[in-house]
């Protein structure tokens, strides 16, 4: 792992694996801002027990994992694509400037907003970085049809 990747996954993830923890310890008061996301989730899975208290719990367990594993370098790239997607809701459910009236409230929920949008953006920049030790997958799989071909080409042309 280079230099920058050993500074740069840990930095990225802090703030995922901080508020993981938040979310873990004090699921009960966040879980009021869950009750939007719960009441559009219970619908889809009736057969779990979604209540804002456990979505905010899942939260935080994906955020604390997938942090953890983006910090360490553990499935990288899987981790954080895992963290962008678990921002999206927690961006537009938790940070709606567009309906706030008060100017403070509205620009410090703005702020918020796009903070989690570039956070999302840097997340799925990372989820493109080649590891040195291991080609992105796209390039794996274009390496190997190149590889089958010239095998083809060479037992044909014998």
């Amino acid at each position: 792992m280079t230099v920058l990747r050993t500074v740069a996954r840990p930095m990225l993830a802090s703030m995922f694996v901080v508020g993981g923890i938040n979310s873990l310890r004090h699921a009960k008061a966040l879980a009021p801002a869950a009750q939007p996301v719960s009441d559009a989730l219970a619908p889809l899975a009736p057969q779990l027990p979604v209540t804002p208290t456990n979505v905010v719990r899942a939260h935080g367990a994906i955020s604390l994992l997938g942090g953890l594993a983006l910090a360490t370098g553990r499935f990288p790239r899987l981790a954080a694509l895992l963290l962008a997607g678990n921002l999206v809701p927690t961006t537009v459910q938790g940070h709606k400037f567009w309906t706030e009236s008060d100017p403070a409230a509205r620009s410090n929920q703005q702020v918020h907003f796009f903070k989690n949008l570039s956070m999302i953006g840097g997340l799925l920049m990372s989820t493109l970085d080649p590891d040195p030790h291991k080609k992105i997958l796209v390039r794996r799989a274009k390496d190997k049809v190149v590889e089958a071909k010239d095998t083809v080409a060479a037992q044909i042309s014998r």
